[in-house]
């Protein structure tokens, strides 16, 4: 599936993903391949993704995100260092 993860400063990361995991206003979910479609508020956390055999990670101060159609885009309020 295809991941965005966007700040209202610049694009964080953009590229093919096998899971996502993500700090959940009501807790920490995953999304795999052709999930279901969703919209869902982010805390605070560690947004966590697989690019072929590497994990990678972005720490967000929250956000939104939306899954539609094996594409998840992250729209981040901010990136914390």
């Amino acid at each position: 599936m295809h991941l965005e993860i966007i700040t209202p400063d610049k694009k964080l990361f953009e590229g093919d993903v096998s899971i996502v995991t993500f700090p959940g206003s009501d807790g920490s979910f995953q999304v795999m391949n052709h999930h279901a479609p969703l919209i869902s508020l982010l805390k605070a956390g560690t947004v966590e993704y697989k690019t072929n055999d590497r994990r990678e990670h972005v720490n967000i101060t929250g956000g939104v995100v939306e899954v539609l159609k094996n594409k998840v885009i992250v729209l981040a309020d901010g990136v914390k260092e």
